[in-house]
């Protein structure tokens, strides 16, 4: 018999920005529960990417960060017949959001040196032009996928 259907909970928008996706992002910055301690380094860091960038609204870069990072295929392990094969599969829409924060939160906690509001904006900024570690990883998942088209056929 199936398990039953685990309900997702609802994340309400966030109150300065009124973007649910924010309110992720802070929610995957937040350690040991910290909640305000994360949206104070988020804030802060879309106060940084104000300064350097000399725009308005820093969302429109943090969409554009997130639009360049969100993998559209990706590589899933399957068993056939005693031998492991990488079937291509697309990539549904929570999970691209999932994948774009945790890679860009990946990149900027590797760098070194400055405080992780810089360092966020940073990654923001370079994501949004379509460069940096996050872009890069987006781009490997994705030539897996296509180097691996040959076994498509595979897919459940």
């Amino acid at each position: 018999m199936r398990k039953k259907l685990k309900t997702k909970k609802e994340i309400k928008p966030d109150f300065t920005y009124g973007s649910v996706k924010v309110e992720k992002f802070i929610n995957y910055v937040m350690n040991d529960g910290k909640k305000s301690t994360a949206r104070k380094v988020v804030y802060d860091a879309f106060d940084e990417i104000k300064k350097k960038n000399k725009i308005e609204d820093p969302l429109e870069v943090f969409e554009e960060a997130l639009k360049n990072v969100s993998p559209r295929m990706e590589v899933r392990s399957r068993r056939i017949g005693g031998a492991n094969y990488q079937v291509p599969r697309e990539v549904r829409p929570e999970r691209k959001l999932t994948l774009a924060i945790r890679w860009i939160l990946e990149a900027a906690r590797a760098k070194k040196g400055a405080n992780m509001k810089v360092r966020l904006a940073d990654e923001l900024i370079t994501a949004a032009k379509g460069e940096g570690p996050a872009v890069k990883k987006k781009e490997n998942v994705q030539k897996m996928a296509e180097a691996n088209m040959a076994f498509a056929h595979f897919s459940w």
